[in-house]
């Protein structure tokens, strides 16, 4: 399943970086992270690290495949 993280902000390079596995586009003042996950579990880390790097998540969504 893919999804879509928005959160708040411009990421640096380095700071996408640590979303490897996503691929990022800065639009609107928001960084849109997009890409596989794999189970719930890879969600609730993508989410947990978000949350550990100071990210304001705006918005999770799954994509159509």
């Amino acid at each position: 399943m893919r999804y879509e993280i928005r959160v708040e902000g411009h990421l640096s390079e380095t700071m996408a970086n640590a979303f490897p596995e996503l691929g990022h586009v800065v639009m609107s003042g928001q960084t849109i992270l997009f890409g596989p996950v794999v189970d719930e579990a890879h969600l609730y880390g993508l989410l947990a690290r978000c949350q550990s790097l100071g990210l304001r998540v705006l918005e999770m969504r799954p994509l159509p495949e």
